[in-house]
């Protein structure tokens, strides 16, 4: 078991005054086996009002709205999660099963290719590559192996507007560009996956009390009879350092924040995310 205290901090600084802002926050940490937000708290100014509800993935979104005229928004969220591991399902289903007609009607939103999905020049390859193995688990495996191979992880070699297949043709990216082309090849096999967005913590083993500096991350899950969890960028088994706060279809169903300003003014975005272990 660990306990994580996280804290997401976001500055968004305008060039001059903006009359209006509103945005959605996906910010809040999931409830379900496995992880469990004991406590979820999100301070914002300047704020005129909001609205909670949960997305048609199941996320939790604030709907936040600033009416005041302001130069900068502040936002922090405050999250307390607690994280046990959880068996994986087993055993996994054959390829018949999993491209049972039924399944793959049931799953169609999972395995529809988005434009940051889709598989382009070389991503073929890398599935035909996994095609033959024995059972779908061993395709997705070997499949995020062969990524990470291929892939070197380049901070800024990228943007969140970025697509897979053109982080495939630099063959460098960062965990958003690892998740699309995994979850762009998993659904060419015809396996429904779904992209996931949390935390990771940085550094194995932090001692209790100690914080290190996070930052976003996201890995994918795919279904074999469960939905089974698969980090690409580092290979390491998805468990108690990944917290878990988002999934959708791509990087566009799960960003921490979005949204408008009103005003003529230029926006600068800054995060800090720090993660801190409490048991």
């Amino acid at each position: 078991m660990r306990r994580w205290r996280i804290v997401h901090t976001t500055s968004i600084t305008y060039d001059g005054q903006v009359r209006a802002a509103h945005n959605e926050l996906r910010m809040t940490p999931v409830n379900e086996a496995g992880q469990t937000t004991l406590e979820n708290r999100i301070r914002i100014r300047p704020m005129t009002w909001s609205h909670v509800y949960r997305d048609h993935w199941g996320t939790h979104v604030m709907a936040m709205e600033s009416l005041a005229s302001h130069g900068q928004l502040e936002i922090e969220a405050i999250s307390t999660v607690e994280r046990t591991d959880v068996a994986r399902p087993t055993p996994s289903l054959d390829w018949a099963a999993v491209r049972d007609p039924a399944v793959q009607d049931r799953s169609y939103e999972w395995l529809m290719l988005s434009a940051r999905t889709r598989p382009g020049d070389g991503i073929a390859e890398l599935v035909d590559a996994v095609r033959g193995l024995e059972t779908p688990r061993a395709a997705a495996e070997e499949l995020a192996s062969l990524v990470r191979a291929e892939m070197k992880y380049v901070p800024g070699s990228t943007s969140v507007h970025s697509r897979g297949e053109d982080a495939w043709a630099e063959r460098s990216g960062v965990c958003q560009d690892f998740a699309h082309i995994t979850v762009g090849a998993l659904r060419s096999l015809g396996l429904p996956a779904r992209y996931v967005s949390g935390y990771l913590v940085p550094v194995r083993d932090t001692a209790v009390g100690e914080t290190s500096k996070g930052e976003s991350h996201a890995w994918v899950e795919y279904w074999d009879g469960g939905w089974t969890p698969l980090d690409p960028t580092n290979g390491t088994e998805v468990g108690v350092d990944h917290v878990v706060v988002a999934r959708g279809r791509d990087y566009e169903d799960v960003p921490p924040f979005k949204g408008i300003y009103s005003g003529r003014a230029t926006a600068s975005l800054g995060v800090v995310v720090a993660i801190t272990r409490l048991a």
